[in-house]
Order: C-alpha cells, then structure tokens, then sequence
C-alpha cells in the first residue's frame, strides 16, 4: 500500500431532492472497519424513520477493505452506485451513508444509482478531500527525571501528543507509521533505554 492515501478532511453532508425523494449524503473520515460499521450504525438509528439507509466503505487494511449494501433499493442501485464514487476519487478511510426519504415516485434503477452517486459525491465536496498519511498511536511511560527529555524529542520530531502526570508520565502520542521506528529509537537512545514505549 502507497504511504499517503486520499480520505476526506471532516465530516461532510448534503442533501436535495429528486422527483420528490429527498437524499442525504453523510461521509466520514474513518480508522478502522470498526470505525465504519459504528457510523453507519449511527446514522442508521439517528435516521431509523428513513426509507432507506444506504451504507459504503472502503477501509486501508490488508487488502483493502470495501462494502456497500442496497438497504432494500433494487439490486446493484444504491449501494453499488455509492462505493462507486468512493472507489472513482480514490478515497480510502472514509465510511458514507445515503438516507433516502421516499417521495411517491418510482425513479427506476438508472434514477437510483444517478442519485445515490451525486449524494455521496456532494457529500465527500461538502467534507473536503485531503492527502493523509497511516498514523498510529503510541503511549510513552517516563519517570519524572526523562519526562522533559521526552516532551523535548516530541515537540522537535512535530508530532501531536498529549501528557498525564501520575506516578509516572505518559505520553499519548500520534505518529505516523513511517517514523515510528526512528522516533522510539531516538526515545530509547535520550532515556538509556528506561522509556517504556507500547503500540495503543
């Protein structure tokens, strides 16, 4: 898998009508299929008085993970027609719904895939598409004595962490996956080793 990848930058919606059918395209960011499955999930409940809830994604793992479903439209209509737009801008990490309130007229599978497409594509403009690279999270645990050496590396390496002091301090830190080793080595190096550093 390539280092950087597209997904879209936040949380995007929108919404308009076709032959009386009112559509609205929900797309987020996502880490993980979990991730995913719990927006759908969520917008699924938040909308349960909707015709229709047509689900998408596409998750980085290994392979590649993509899912769509018709939510009851006629096959190959809905779901297809969504994931289709995510696969075309070539977003990856990123889970969209299409919420369909049923206006009285039957638009035909051509009609349906037309609108489930343009839902998801106004959704992922309104939300914004971004280059990102795969991160992860890291926890570091430092005695008191190591934690300003610590906090040094971190905010020279530009990486976003944050800090809990208890007995000992532990640092949270979001780094991307490419500069993992590099970092924990110059952690380990600056602390003679006493750094407990652990994958979250």
């Amino acid at each position: 898998m390539t280092e950087t990848y597209r997904t879209v930058e936040t949380r995007g919606e929108a919404a308009f009508e076709e032959r009386g059918s009112r559509f609205v395209g929900r797309i987020a960011p996502v880490g993980s299929v979990d991730e995913a499955e719990a927006f759908i999930e969520g917008i699924a409940t938040d909308h349960a008085d909707a015709t229709h809830n047509v689900p998408a994604y596409r998750v980085r793992a290994d392979p590649l993970r993509e899912y769509a479903n018709d939510d009851g439209e006629p096959g190959g209509s809905a779901g297809k027609p969504a994931l289709t737009v995510l696969q075309r801008e070539e977003l990856e990490n990123v889970a969209a719904v299409v919420t369909r309130y049923y206006g009285g007229t039957n638009l035909g599978v051509g009609g349906l895939a037309r609108a489930y497409a343009r839902a998801v594509k106004v959704a992922v403009e309104d939300a914004g598409v971004v280059e990102s690279r795969p991160h992860e999270t890291v926890v570091v645990e430092v005695e008191y004595d190591d934690s300003g050496t610590v906090r040094g590396i971190l905010e020279s390496a530009d990486v976003e962490f944050e800090a809990r002091y208890d007995e000992r301090v532990a640092f949270r830190v979001r780094v991307p996956t490419t500069e993992n080793d590099d970092l924990r080595d110059r952690l380990l190096s600056a602390t003679s080793g006493r750094a407990d550093i652990d994958v979250e």
